[in-house]
């Protein structure tokens, strides 16, 4: 099953610290000071922190995409666990030798696991990676896609491995090194199933699937990547083809108008990477002139207050929905069946994208809203402090939350394919997700310290790509 598909349809799955860090041959400044969290916020961030560390296998670097049940490894979580060690070792969790003794085994598994056009066997084809990997050798799981996304969420985050690990140690000159060449093998002008879109992926046993990035979602990571490589871009107008429909998706329907993606991970993960306060496209430039000063982190902030106000107005009634608990995403569900609640018939979902607009069967997601601080902070933070307050235990442990809840479905059902029923609550996933996980560490370090958008607004890379997209203005005029 490929990506959008397993998304947009529904599929069964299985105190303070100190901001300066040293190391054996240097002192640096890991992090900057930056606007101060509530107490609650810094310690979901250090449990969620402590998912990667616990679940990813020291030996290849492979993190699960869920976990405890057993699972695959999914690439996007193997990017987005790089992306954490970084911030562990700024906020004190982690010693800066032990996260670049992670980095390196990681990257040096991506980089000589072997590549092909066979349908086992390899990890990938053309420098791209299948979405799903075997745990244990790291090769295809199953019949799953070659994903252009999963690629570049991965890439993305080993390019800011590569920027973080800047010293003059053995280990992080091979990272810097390895990472640059496993961005450039990756033929991103083969991805052009058809003129000027890339696809979402392929199949050795059929090709090229049908869906294409060409509507506002979490693709501009992978388009970005795509224009900015040295070896393998894609033309210019690759990124006109994909401005050329945002007209069928900007709507005021659920709140401040915005580009409208309903599951808010679309407005999350590559805002995970790109700093994009106060630089635009000639899309943003013109909508600027328009509407007044516009980008897309003011789009993602916007998906946040609409989001908010679908809550509040709550239009199918779900029960828990409101002002201080909100959040609708790509999650785990309690199954594929309906169900009479309270004397209304009711369809539930199992793992499916959710969001206003599409599909909605009262299941909430705490990443939805958890990694979206930096857009909305007063918003999210009165979000989790509520969710915890009021659930509790239920869906709060030591890693953080559980992927998601549904406090509408308060009887099980034959059909139930995971989760457990919590009297008093309803039903809670028993997993936590890769995904998931990672933009919560990711984004509330953006907000505390700049840390990842900063060391990425000097990635000579994803400049090139910006720049290639007709981005100019604020820190880009200067890269």
């Amino acid at each position: 099953m490929d990506r959008r598909r397993f998304l947009m349809g529904s599929a069964a799955t299985a105190g303070a610290v100190p901001l300066l860090v040293g190391c054996v041959d240097r002192l640096v400044p890991d992090a900057v000071a930056g606007p101060s969290v509530d107490p609650e916020i810094d310690e979901l961030q250090s449990r969620t922190f402590r998912w990667f560390r616990d679940v990813t296998r020291a030996e290849n670097g492979l993190t699960p995409d869920r976990w405890p049940s057993e699972s695959f490894s999914s690439v996007a979580a193997v990017g987005f666990a790089l992306s954490c060690w970084p911030v562990g070792v700024a906020r004190g969790w982690m010693t800066r030798a032990e996260a670049r003794e992670r980095t390196l085994t990681t990257v040096r598994f991506f980089h000589d696991a072997p590549q092909g056009p066979e349908a086992t066997g390899v990890i990938g084809y053309k420098g791209f990676f299948y979405h799903f990997l075997d745990m244990e050798t790291g090769h295809r799981f199953g019949e799953t896609e070659l994903s252009t996304v999963d690629t570049a969420l991965l890439l993305a985050g080993m390019l800011f491995a590569a920027r973080w690990f800047d010293g003059d140690h053995p280990d992080e000159m091979e990272i810097r090194r390895r990472v640059q060449a496993v961005y450039e093998r990756v033929e991103w002008d083969w991805a052009v199933g058809r003129p000027d879109r890339i696809t979402m992926g392929w199949h050795p046993e059929s090709g090229f699937i049908e869906a294409d990035w060409h509507v506002y979602n979490e693709g501009m990571i992978v388009l970005l990547l795509a224009l900015g490589s040295p070896t393998h871009p894609v033309a210019p107008s690759v990124w006109s083809e994909w401005c050329s429909v945002y007209d069928q998706s900007w709507t005021d329907d659920w709140g401040p108008a915005h580009l409208h993606f309903p599951p808010m991970f679309g407005h999350q993960y590559s805002h995970m990477f790109i700093d994009f306060r106060g630089i635009g496209d000639a899309w943003m430039r013109a909508k600027s002139a328009e509407i007044g000063p516009f980008d897309y982190f003011e789009n993602s902030r916007r998906a946040v207050l609409a989001q908010q106000k679908y809550a509040v107005d709550n239009p199918m009634g779900w029960v828990g929905y409101g002002a201080d608990v909100w959040g609708l995403t790509a999650c785990d569900g309690p199954g594929d069946f309906k169900a009479v609640v309270a004397g209304r018939e009711r369809e539930f979902f199992s793992y499916s994208a959710r969001g206003p607009g599409t599909r909605d069967d009262g299941t909430l997601a705490p990443t939805a809203a958890a990694a979206s601080l930096p857009f909305a902070p007063e918003a999210v933070t009165a979000c989790v402090k509520a969710m915890k307050a009021r659930y509790g235990a239920a869906i709060y442990t030591e890693h953080g939350f559980l992927d998601a809840f549904n406090p509408t479905l308060t009887e099980s059902h034959p059909d139930l394919l995971h989760g457990r029923m919590v009297p008093g609550v309803g039903w809670v996933d028993t997993d936590y997700l890769g995904i998931d996980q990672g933009p919560i560490v990711v984004m509330t370090e953006n907000h505390r310290s700049d840390l990842v958008w900063r060391a990425m607004r000097g990635e000579p890379n994803l400049i090139r790509g910006l720049k290639r997209a007709g981005f100019t203005g604020g820190w880009l005029d200067d890269a």
